[in-house]
């Protein structure tokens, strides 16, 4: 049977190791004779701060600003601010990237900062975050709409979940048990957090070591993010990836991805497509899966290993 005849033919093609790399090898070829390669959907790749929850404005500036005040500094993070602060990678980045790049006025806690600023920095952040987990406690930090309805839809879909996050998971932990209810929590695979690696998102190193935790390929994963520095970590790994923004990324760069929505959505809450169309009133697993079909597919990926 010659190659015109089988142009509308759908299979997966099987990797193989070479040189170390596990590639689709057949699979350029394959899209220069004009056959589509069958890309199934089975796992996602949740982002937390922005994307489960609105993290940052519900319980990360309002823990900073109590931390603060707790120690007697004078200075607040308002909103404007912390939106500029958030292009750091993390929560005791930016607090060093604060004194830096601001030189705030720190009254008593001068010299012990100037003796060893990350030493006084690490104190700082770990006060904040016993704040944080305490608005989290409290229920201030709700999961946004249709994550835990597309988490459910996922599983029961055969799906698997797993977390990618710059967050650590004594911040994490607390967040998922209490926003999102032990039922959840226990759908989820896998948690790959910032202490996991060197450098966290912007860099693709947290999504490459979830594949590689996972033992699945980039075409087979989807990424629900929030931010440009997400979507660029995402995609440097190969991961097809949404967005759902909230006010501190409306107005970053998207152009990557495959869709741009306000919110995941719910019944009777439905979600607006900012880029890209939504078929429906909001985002579900079987949409997802469609969406990914559609989507375009790089010559080739690699396969990593389980570790």
């Amino acid at each position: 049977m010659c190659c015109n005849a089988l142009q509308y033919t759908i299979f997966r093609v099987p990797a193989v190791r070479v040189g170390g790399k596990a590639l689709n090898f057949f699979h350029k070829l394959l899209i220069g004779q004009g056959w589509v390669v069958d890309v199934s959907l089975q796992a996602l790749l949740f982002d937390v701060d922005g994307t489960l929850a609105d993290t940052e404005r519900l319980g990360h500036r309002p823990a900073y600003n109590r931390a603060f005040k707790k120690l007697g500094l004078s200075f607040r993070w308002g909103p404007k601010l912390y939106r500029k602060l958030l292009k750091q990678p993390g929560g005791q980045e930016r607090l060093l990237h604060y004194l830096r790049r601001y030189r705030p006025e720190l009254g008593e806690h001068a010299p012990s900062a100037e003796t060893d600023v990350k030493a006084w920095v690490s104190a700082v952040h770990e006060l904040k975050s016993r704040y944080f987990r305490r608005l989290v406690r409290r229920g201030r930090v709700p999961l946004r709409s249709g994550v835990a309805r597309l988490m459910q839809e996922a599983r029961a879909a055969g799906l698997r979940i797993a977390i990618v996050t710059n967050a650590s998971r004594a911040t994490l932990k607390p967040l998922l048990r209490h926003s999102l209810g032990p039922e959840r929590v226990q759908d989820i695979e896998l948690m790959v957090c910032g202490e996991d690696v060197v450098h966290k998102k912007p860099a693709p190193d947290l999504y490459r070591l979830a594949l590689a935790r996972l033992g699945l390929a980039a075409q087979d994963c989807l990424a629900v993010e929030d931010s440009a520095a997400g979507l660029v970590a995402a995609t440097a790994a190969g991961i097809p990836t949404i967005i759902t923004t909230n006010d501190n990324t409306i107005h970053d760069d998207f152009s990557g991805a495959l869709l741009v929505l306000d919110t995941l959505g719910d019944p009777g809450v439905p979600a607006t497509a900012l880029q890209g169309t939504l078929d429906a009133d909001c985002v579900t697993a079987n949409g997802l899966k469609a969406l990914l079909a559609r989507s375009p597919v790089a010559s080739m990926h690699e396969v990593p290993r389980r570790v």
